[in-house]
């Protein structure tokens, strides 16, 4: 490894870069995503089909049990997600702590810095087969709840639809999401093995992602303020966009865990 200075930010910001993140090419990978984001429909589509008809095989059948697939599964979106969220983690602790908080929001060099730009699209693309998830929700025939296919369905569209514009606010964005997901699939990579886990840590985790929601809001509603500064590069579509979609997060996600924690336990007494 060496030392590489970030593109479009201080000569005094600096991070320790991989050979592979070095190699990188993000003007290729923004090429593809300009031409091809769009597919993220037909994943959608594709996606919607299966998880529907797949419930409609399972029905008259057993339930699978799938207990190594899914301990598999979750620890190596774990570790994805973990490996991500330390790398953005590290890039965006360096802006914030070089440029602020508003240039963390506004600058667009997390899509193309040396350390970030592999773990940008890395990002993006990982969101076509997270799908799988639901697969084994079907498959061992648990609740599918709409917040579940939802979420994977807009997640997907939106990541795509915003990477190749490289708009603003997309390094918090991408940086929480890691970070919830590193909690989340490690979560549930325990629980496939059989570990015992305190019921609050499942809680904490839930309020993670209802922070991240909230967050994710307050940034849209930024770059909705800074845009007409021009230094807060976005499309007032894809703003508009990020709003509804953090909303309906927070909305859900809040529903989820009164329903989940607090009625259930009130419940309980």
């Amino acid at each position: 490894m060496d030392l590489l200075e970030l593109n479009g930010t201080d000569s005094a910001l600096r991070l320790r870069e991989y050979s592979f993140e070095r190699r990188f090419d993000e003007r290729g990978a923004l090429a593809w995503m300009q031409v091809n984001w769009s597919k993220s429909f037909v994943f959608c589509v594709v996606y919607a089909a299966l998880v529907f008809g797949g419930r409609h095989y399972m029905k008259p059948r057993p339930k699978m049990n799938l207990r190594l697939p899914l301990i598999l599964w979750s620890l190596s979106l774990a570790l994805f997600s973990i490996t991500g969220a330390m790398r953005t983690g590290s890039y965006m602790v360096q802006v914030l702590s070089c440029g602020g908080f508003r240039r963390s929001v506004c600058d667009q060099s997390f899509y193309n810095g040396p350390v970030s730009k592999f773990w940008a699209y890395a990002f993006v693309l990982s969101k076509a087969p997270e799908l799988g998830d639901t697969a084994f929700v079907v498959l061992r025939k648990q609740k599918l709840l709409f917040l579940h296919w939802y979420h994977h369905m807009t997640v997907l569209l939106y990541s795509w639809y915003s990477y190749k514009d490289m708009v603003a606010g997309g390094g918090w964005f991408m940086t929480m999401n890691y970070g919830v997901h590193a909690l989340m699939y490690s979560y549930y990579a325990a629980r496939a093995a059989g570990l015992r886990v305190p019921r609050p840590l499942a809680a904490l985790i839930t309020g993670a992602q209802l922070g991240q929601m909230a967050m994710g809001l307050a940034v849209s509603a930024l770059v909705y303020r800074w845009m007409p500064h021009g230094d807060c590069p976005s499309r007032l579509d894809n703003v508009a966009w990020a709003g509804l979609m953090y909303l309906s997060y927070l909305l859900l996600f809040c529903n989820f865990f009164y329903h989940t924690y607090l009625r259930r336990h009130a419940k309980l007494q």
